[in-house]
C-alpha cells in the first residue's frame, strides 16, 4: 500500500473546494447557458431602451444609445440573421479547419507515438522535466494530452521507480495547467483570438487580432510551467506522497519498428512543408507577403496560418499513418476526416448558441454601454495598469472554477472586458493573455474540466482510494505555483514593454 497520509478533518481549502464543486455541478451546460444568456440580453436590451440608457463613446464623443431586440425590427432581425450569425462565427471556421489536420495526426497514431518517443528518449534524472514539457507541448490536442500521456507518465515513473501518481500529477499540470503555454500555435489560438477580434470590433471595426497575438509570451511560458512543475513534483508531490509499494504490471510501450519508421517519414514530411512555405515567406518578394509593403506582418502569411497550421498536421499524419499501417487507402483519410469533424458535434452546436448571444450583445449596445461604463469607473478609481491586470487575471481565475470550457468562458468576456480595457488603453492581445493566465492556472482545480474524471479514473489504478477531493489538493500546489510564477512573468512583461506576439503591444492609442 501507498504510504501516502491523509487528513481526517478537512481543512479551510478543502472545504472551500467541495463548496466550488456544489455550486459548479448547479450550473446548466454551457449550451444551455449561452441559451439563458442570449434570452436575457433581449430581455434587457428592452428595459435599457425603455429607460433611454446611453453613454458617449470617448473615442469619438459620439452617443450610444442601448437598442431593444423586442421591437418588430428586433425581433425580423432574430431571426433573418441567425445563419449568418452561426456562419460568420469566427472562432467556427478557424477551430474546424485546424482540427481536421490535428484530428487525422490523431486517428492514425502520429501524436500518440510523437509523445510516447519524447519521454521515453529521456535520461532518468530529467524525466520529470521532461514528462511536464511534454504535457505541454501535448495540448496541441487535448485528446492526445489526457488519454495517452497522463496515463503514460504513471507508467514512466514507475519504471524509473518513482510514485506514479507524481506521474500522474506531473503529466496533467503540464496538459491542463500549461494550456496556454506551447511552442506552437495550436487549435485554441485561432478560436481566442476570432472571440477577442469580434470584441474589439465593437470599438474599432477594422481591429485584427491574430492567432499568434500572444505566441512569444507563449513560448517563454512553456519553459516556465516546465521549471515550476518540475520543482512543485520533485520538492512537493513525491515527498508528500512517500514510497509506492504495490506491484503493477506496467509495461513500457516502446514504439513498435513500423512507428519509428513512421516518425521518421513523418518528420521528413514536415520539413519538407516547413521548407515549402518558408519559401513563399522568407524571400523579400514571397508570395505570402503582403504584396505593397512586402512585411510578414501583417501579411497573407499571418492571414493563412490556420489552414498552414491544419496541413503542418494533416501531411505528416498521413505520410505516418501509410508508413506505419493505419492507414491503407484515401478512404482511410477521409473516415478521419470525417471522425474528426464528428467529435466536434458539440462544440458547433455550442458555437451557433454563442454566436447568437454575441450578436445579440453587438446589436444592442450593451457591450459598448458596460464598457464605456466600466472604463469610466476604473478612471474614476485610479486603477491602471498592472493592478487592473491581477484583478482581471483573478476573475477568469474564479469564472473557471465554475464554467471548464475554455471557449465558453472567453465568449462571455471578451464582449465586455476587452473594450472596457481598450478605452483605458490596453490591447485586445494584452487582455486575452490576462485571461489566459487565469484560465490556464485553475484548470487543474476544477472538477468542472472534462477530463477531470478519466485523470481521477487513471489514479485510481494505482491508489483505489483516490477521488476528486484527493486530485485536487495533488494539484492544488501546482495551480498556486504556476499562478504565482505567470503573474510575475506577466508583470515583468508589462513593465519592460516586450511584444505579446508578432507586432503585438500592450498599450495603444
Amino acid at each position: 500500500m501507498t504510504n501516502r497520509t491523509r487528513r481526517n478533518k478537512p481543512n479551510l481549502i478543502d472545504k472551500s473546494l467541495a463548496f466550488i464543486e456544489i455550486v459548479g455541478n448547479k450550473l446548466p451546460d454551457p449550451i444551455t447557458l449561452f441559451f439563458i444568456l442570449s434570452v436575457t440580453v433581449i430581455l434587457i436590451s428592452a428595459i435599457a431602451a425603455s429607460l433611454n440608457v446611453s453613454v458617449v463613446n470617448p473615442s469619438d464623443n459620439k452617443t450610444i444609445s442601448a437598442v431593444s431586440l423586442l421591437t418588430a425590427e428586433g425581433i425580423r432581425k432574430i431571426f433573418t440573421e441567425a445563419v449568418n450569425n452561426f456562419t460568420g462565427f469566427k472562432p467556427l471556421g478557424t477551430v474546424l479547419v485546424a482540427m481536421l489536420g490535428v484530428g487525422v495526426a490523431e486517428s492514425t497514431g502520429l501524436l500518440s507515438a510523437l509523445l510516447r518517443q519524447i519521454v521515453l528518449i529521456a535520461p532518468g534524472r530529467f524525466i520529470c522535466p521532461v514528462v511536464v514539457f511534454a504535457g505541454v507541448m501535448g495540448n496541441i490536442a487535448a485528446d492526445a494530452g489526457y488519454v495517452v500521456l497522463v496515463p503514460l507518465g504513471a507508467v514512466i515513473f514507475l519504471a524509473f521507480r518513482r510514485h506514479p501518481l507524481a506521474g500522474i500529477a506531473a503529466t496533467f499540470a503540464g496538459v491542463s495547467g500549461g494550456y496556454s503555454a506551447n511552442l506552437i500555435i495550436n487549435p485554441l489560438d485561432p478560436l481566442l483570438a476570432g472571440l477577442s477580434q469580434s470584441a474589439a470590433q465593437l470599438i474599432q471595426p477594422n481591429y485584427q487580432v491574430n492567432a499568434t497575438a500572444n505566441y512569444y509570451f507563449m513560448i517563454v511560458s512553456t519553459f516556465l510551467i516546465t521549471l515550476i512543475g518540475w520543482f512543485v513534483t520533485e520538492k512537493v508531490i513525491e515527498p508528500r506522497l512517500g514510497s509506492y509499494n504495490q506491484d503493477v504490471d506496467t509495461p513500457m510501450e516502446t514504439l513498435t519498428s513500423s512507428e519509428r519508421r513512421g516518425l521518421l517519414s513523418a518528420g521528413l514530411s514536415f520539413l519538407l512543408f516547413a521548407a515549402f512555405i518558408a519559401t513563399l515567406v522568407l524571400p523579400p518578394q514571397g508570395i505570402l507577403r503582403n504584396p505593397e509593403t512586402l512585411t510578414i506582418i501583417p501579411s497573407p502569411f499571418i492571414d493563412s496560418i490556420v489552414i498552414i497550421i491544419a496541413l503542418a498536421f494533416l501531411i505528416p499524419g498521413v505520410v505516418y499513418g501509410k508508413v506505419s499501417g493505419t492507414i491503407e487507402n484515401d478512404k482511410d483519410v477521409a473516415k478521419a476526416l470525417g471522425d474528426s469533424m464528428a467529435a466536434m458535434g458539440y462544440y458547433i452546436a455550442l458555437a451557433f448558441i454563442a454566436a447568437q448571444f454575441i450578436a445579440y450583445f453587438s446589436w444592442s449596445n450593451l457591450g459598448l454601454v458596460l464598457a464605456v461604463n466600466g472604463a469610466n469607473f476604473l478612471k474614476a478609481t485610479g486603477l491602471t495598469g498592472i493592478p487592473l491586470m491581477l484583478m482581471f487575471i483573478v476573475v477568469s481565475m474564479l469564472i473557471n472554477l465554475f464554467v471548464g470550457s475554455a471557449s465558453a468562458k472567453w465568449a462571455i468576456m471578451a464582449p465586455i472586458f476587452i473594450p472596457m480595457f481598450m478605452l483605458v488603453g490596453y490591447s485586445p492581445e494584452l487582455t486575452q493573455a490576462a485571461y489566459r493566465i487565469g484560465d490556464s492556472s485553475t484548470n487543474i482545480i476544477t472538477p468542472l474540466m472534462s477530463y477531470f474524471p478519466i485523470v481521477v479514473a487513471f489514479g485510481q489504478r494505482y491508489d483505489k482510494n483516490l477521488k476528486i477531493g484527493t486530485l485536487i489538493s495533488l494539484m492544488l500546489p501546482y495551480s498556486v505555483a504556476f499562478l504565482l510564477g505567470w503573474v510575475i512573468l506577466f508583470i515583468i512583461w508589462f513593465i519592460l514593454g516586450l511584444p505579446l506576439g508578432p507586432g503585438v503591444v500592450s498599450i495603444i492609442n
